[in-house]
């Protein structure tokens, strides 16, 4: 895993149309602790997490990594609503796609499937999984590539209690290797002592 020790969001704002979501706003999010973006709908949480992976531009401000000195969008992981998963494609073949995009250095296909519980069904359709299973299958995508920083939407949407307590224990790990992790969430996870950033606005 590459030596990221933090990530910096400095006077962050944006601006959708004509609703300024936020301004000014300072994120520090360190390796070994998660940060928590928490508030209503409308907030701006997805669009703080788009800009913090390098997907969308702020409007004013500027992100930087400590410790890096490749481009950002090399460093990081970031699991969206959407969970990229191709339906033609059978389940193996998605992940070993993303896979190779990402960087092939860290579990190979069978052993992430089996880790998120899709164990024995590399060879089905994606388009037969349910939405749980898709979901899992997004989130292999966390283990077949190491990334030193996680953004996560909304992670454990679809997700049964099992599942969700096997994802906690996947954020924990890559927290222990000094891993950075930020994850906008209505539903509490498991991840230890974290961080909380919380966005205002009123909702939708």
């Amino acid at each position: 895993m590459a030596a990221v020790s933090a990530l910096f969001g400095e006077k962050l704002a944006c601006r959708r149309g004509y609703k300024l979501l936020f301004e000014g706003l300072d994120v520090t999010a360190r390796g070994g602790r998660a940060l928590l973006v928490v508030g209503p709908n409308g907030a701006g949480k997805s669009s703080l997490l788009r800009i913090l992976s390098g997907l969308m531009a702020a409007t004013d401000g500027a992100v930087r990594l400590d410790g890096a000195g490749a481009a950002l969008a090399e460093h990081i992981h970031y699991l969206g609503h959407e969970d990229a998963v191709k339906g033609a494609l059978t389940v193996a073949a998605n992940l070993g796609f993303w896979r190779q995009v990402l960087g092939p250095d860290g579990l190979d296909v069978e052993e992430a499937l089996e880790e998120v519980g899709l164990g024995g069904l590399g060879r089905l359709r994606a388009q037969v999984l349910s939405a749980g299973q898709k979901r899992r299958l997004a989130i292999a995508r966390l283990l077949v590539s190491r990334r030193p920083v996680w953004v996560l939407d909304e992670p454990t949407t679809a997700l049964d209690v099992k599942a969700q307590a096997r994802f906690a224990a996947f954020g924990r790990a890559h927290l222990a290797a000094g891993g950075i992790l930020i994850a906008a969430t209505h539903a509490p996870i498991d991840l230890g002592d974290a961080d909380e950033l919380r966005l205002g606005g009123a909702a939708r």
